[in-house]
């Protein structure tokens, strides 16, 4: 059955068109409140190249701790360090990040990766050269060279710890 005439509804004499008119608007109003209401926005979601900034910073660390465990090996593994610093400034400053504004520092005791060897730091060398490789290949143009760049690096600092 099909009304196509004015159908009053009895207890407020509004029609059905006008009720279902007001509903629909008010459904929408509700819909677009949530556009423009005052729910936070989402965080954005983390930069790719952070993963690639976090380990230079655990790598410059690592050559600390091998430094206050194996003085000896400071001339060695000093400028290893500097260049995991230097690739973690460069990083941060690509990516709009803020590196930390003080590094603990190394103690001679404490955690059980304090006495990292050079055999350790090569294997971590590695894995991290690998890892920038993986980012490179994935980076935009814009970003390739800088990525690049580290991979190589960190090929040439787990050759140094032959």
């Amino acid at each position: 059955m099909v009304l196509t005439d004015r159908v009053a509804i009895r207890e407020t004499g509004h029609t059905r068109r006008r009720v279902l008119a007001t509903a629909g608007a008010v459904a929408g109003a509700t819909t677009l409140g949530g556009c423009f209401g005052d729910d936070p926005e989402p965080p954005p979601a983390p930069d790719a190249l952070q993963p690639l900034l976090d380990e230079a910073l655990t790598m410059a660390a690592a050559y600390e701790r091998a430094v206050v465990a194996q003085p000896a090996l400071a001339d060695r593994l000093t400028p290893l360090a500097e260049d995991h610093r230097a690739h973690a400034t460069e990083l941060a400053t690509m990516i709009g990040a803020t590196l930390p504004s003080a590094v603990a520092a190394p103690s001679a005791s404490g955690s059980a990766t304090d006495g990292d060897s050079t055999a350790d730091l090569r294997k971590a060398e590695q894995t991290a050269q690998k890892n920038a490789v993986a980012a490179c290949r994935t980076a935009p143009a814009e970003r390739a060279a800088l990525v690049g760049s580290i991979a190589a690096s960190r090929a040439t600092h787990a050759e140094a710890l032959r």
